[in-house]
Parts: structure tokens; C-alpha cells; sequence
């Protein structure tokens, strides 16, 4: 174990001075930073920031009530009222920027239309700024209709639709989910936030195992494996490096987290924190670490048969697409988290780690029998691929000159 944990050091302490890892280490963050704020960046900030001049014709009475909703709003307006005909707005719009007119007639109680005008340089998002006017007007609406007050109230107040579960039901629990302010309920969000969290992890370690493959072949190209090999055994060198390089994907990790995390709490209305430090964060993590761990054993078995990544052929070309084969269940697993396809990708040890997160990150009930076997699947699996890495890594660091063809590994297997 001492052997193997300098090798995990050496490792960690190689490629944390590698440029590729460094530029790869904020990269990720960087691009994930991009995506997030590019709507704000690219979306119409300049439309939020400036001021659109409103002026109203108002033959209702209500201008009072718009102001205050904008006021409420905060939207970017500066509201006027105005007596000028409807007729001269075009000529006054045609020296105008970023100026808009609205009209308050007869037309809102009989056909519900407000006739708008606008002038060039007013925003996008102005359109759906309007939309907050659309309630006091319905209420004017109303109101003319000879509706009282407590009749409004009853039409204005939409329908609410009160969901209870069977086991709810059975139980005498009548109460209800509660939703957040962006409709998603507290429910959801803690399985939503772990889940996504724990999904973070397996992929960045995941991704930091792949370069496993090039490890194992550039120690092979340069002709040092058997310097390494006289000091310390095949396993132990294995072992070494599938923890070296988890290591290196937890500080990708790290650094993802300490770069987004702070930006999401920022950014979205909701605690993060709160759902994300949950106990079945463990078992989130621990799946996670159970992928990676399988995907690693692989890729160090493997990628001792290279002589060279750039020759990598076919056979190890499929190798290293398994970590992807869980986005084939992406579409049936999201329509249907119960369904067959969802099942079975959850005993397949290669698809189980992803599928199941993205189960329990969309499942109100987790299906804790079909867990644990799947669990079983994926423990017995990595120790199964584990030995046969071994025996793989043991024969093939030391070939050279060529590619290990399937046939010759299934020899090396057997022996």
C-alpha cells in the first residue's frame, strides 16, 4: 500500500505541472461560465439597463394602478401621461428612441386590445414587460361588467391544482407539495440538486481517468516501465495510478465547485446549499465513485496494451467510448424512470452509475430493493474487472512494438 500511494503522489504531482492539465482545470469552469451567462451577456443587457420612455393615453382612469404595478416591477420605465391624438404618434415616434405609446380606450372593455406604438431601440424584453399590465386591465375589465368584489377575486384567482399520492392518501395525509417561487417543488429540488452534483463528480473523474489510457502508454513509449516495475509490482503500479488519478478528478472537482457553486447561489432563487448537504448525498457520491472506479480498472488494463495512443485501434477505441453509453438512456429514463429500458440499464454495471443517477435524481420513490442490487452488480463488477485488469496490466506494460490484439488479451486472461 506505501508503494502504491507514492505512485498515486507521483502522478498527482506530474500532471498538477502539466500545462494541459492546468488549462483543462479551468477550462471547464470557464465554459460552464460562458453558457450560464451568456443570455445576460448577449441576451439584451443594454435593453434592461436603459430607460424606454412610456407615455399614456389614458381615458380609463387607471393610470394610478399602472404605475404603481410598474413601480413594483422595476421595470426600466419612465411613465408619462399624454393627451395626444392617436394620429400623431407616428409623426412623433419618427424623432423618438426607445419611446413607446400606449393607449387606454373603449377598446380594452370591448375587444381586450391596447393599441401599443413603438419606436426604434426599444428592447425585446419590453413585450413581456407589458404583459404585467394585463392584470389590472382585467380587473378594469371586470369591474365594468357589474361583477362585486368577491366575484372578481373568484375569476382572478385561477385554479390551483392540489396533487395527493396514493400512499398519501392511504395514510389520511391530505397535504399538499409545496412549490418555490420558479414552480419547481422543494421536493424535486432535493433530489434534483444532489443528484446533478454527484452526476459532476462521476464525470469530471471519469475524464480525468481517461487519460489513464495515456499514461500507461507513454511510460510504455518512453521505455521507463521496467525502472518503475524494479521497485514495486504491476499491481501496485496499477493501484497507483487509478488512485493518482482519482485525486486529480477531485481537484477538478474542487475547483468546478468553488467556481460555480458561489455563481448559482448568486444567481438562482433558491438555496442550494440546502439541498445539496442531504443524506443521500452519500449514496450519490458513492455511485459515483463506484463508475469511476470500474472505468478506471478498464482504462489502465487497456491502456497497457497500447504501444502508443496515437495507434490506438479499433478495440481500444470502443473501450474508451463506455463511459458514454449511459446517454442512450438518457430519452426513456426521463419519460419513464420506472419503465424497462430504465430498469435494465440499472443492472448493466457499464450504464448502471449514470442511469441510476439520473433515476433517483427524478424519482419521488426510490425503488430501494432494485438500488441494492444494482449495487451488488456494480461492487462485484469493479473487483471482477479489477483482477482482470491486473493480470492484463502485468503482461501488457511490459509489450512493446505493437497493439495487444482481443485475442492475445483473452490469452493473457486465461493464463
Amino acid at each position: 500500500m506505501r508503494n502504491t500511494m507514492k505512485v498515486a503522489r507521483w502522478e498527482v504531482k506530474r500532471n498538477i505541472k502539466n500545462k494541459s492539465y492546468i488549462i483543462g482545470l479551468f477550462l471547464t469552469p470557464a465554459i460552464f461560465l460562458f453558457f450560464f451567462m451568456a443570455p445576460t451577456i448577449f441576451g439584451g443587457s443594454d435593453d434592461d439597463s436603459s430607460t424606454t420612455t412610456v407615455f399614456v393615453q389614458d381615458q380609463l382612469g387607471v393610470y394610478e394602478m399602472l404605475e404603481e404595478t410598474v413601480n413594483q416591477a422595476e421595470f426600466p420605465w419612465d411613465m408619462q401621461q399624454t393627451d395626444i391624438a392617436e394620429s400623431e404618434i407616428g409623426s412623433a415616434l419618427a424623432d423618438a428612441e426607445n419611446t413607446a405609446y400606449v393607449i387606454l380606450d373603449d377598446r380594452v372593455a370591448e375587444s381586450g386590445t391596447v393599441p401599443v406604438y413603438t419606436s426604434e431601440g426599444v428592447g425585446q424584453s419590453f413585450s413581456g414587460q407589458l404583459q404585467a399590465l394585463a392584470g389590472p386591465l382585467q380587473a378594469l375589465q371586470l369591474q365594468q361588467l357589474g361583477l362585486s368584489e368577491e366575484e372578481m377575486a373568484a375569476v382572478t384567482q385561477g385554479v390551483n391544482f392540489q396533487e395527493t399520492t396514493a400512499e398519501e392518501l392511504a395514510a389520511g395525509d391530505g397535504g399538499t407539495t409545496e412549490t418555490s417561487e420558479g414552480g419547481i417543488s422543494g421536493m424535486m429540488l432535493e433530489r434534483l440538486v444532489p443528484g446533478a452534483f454527484a452526476g459532476i463528480i462521476m464525470l469530471s473523474i471519469v475524464f480525468s481517468g481517461m487519460a489513464i489510457f495515456q499514461s500507461a502508454s507513454q511510460e510504455k513509449k518512453d521505455k521507463i516501465a521496467e525502472i518503475i516495475l524494479s521497485s514495486l509490482t504491476p499491481n501496485e503500479l496499477m493501484q497507483g495510478k487509478i488512485i493518482g488519478y482519482f485525486l486529480l478528478g477531485l481537484i477538478q472537482v474542487a475547483v468546478f465547485i468553488a467556481v460555480v457553486l458561489p455563481l448559482a447561489i448568486w444567481r438562482l432563487d433558491i438555496p442550494v446549499l440546502e439541498y445539496l448537504f442531504v443524506p443521500e448525498l452519500i449514496l450519490l457520491v458513492g455511485i459515483a465513485i463506484l463508475g469511476y472506479l470500474l472505468f478506471a480498472t478498464i482504462f489502465v488494463g487497456i491502456g497497457a496494451t497500447m504501444a502508443d495512443i496515437s495507434t490506438a485501434g479499433n478495440f481500444q477505441g470502443m473501450v474508451m467510448m463506455l463511459p458514454f453509453l449511459p446517454f442512450i438512456f438518457i430519452g426513456p429514463v426521463l419519460s419513464n424512470p420506472t419503465g424497462l429500458m430504465a430498469q435494465v440499464g440499472t443492472y448493466i454495471p457499464f450504464t448502471s452509475p449514470g442511469v441510476i443517477l439520473l433515476r433517483l435524481a427524478t424519482m419521488e420513490e426510490w425503488p430501494w430493493i432494485e438500488i441494492v442490487i444494482a449495487l451488488a452488480i456494480l461492487v462485484v463488477s469493479v473487483w471482477i474487472f479489477m483482477k482482470l485488469a491486473g493480470k492484463i496490466f502485468k503482461t501488457g506494460i511490459l509489450m512493446y512494438g505493437k497493439n495487444a490484439t482481443p485475442g492475445e488479451i483473452w490469452k493473457w486472461i486465461r493464463a
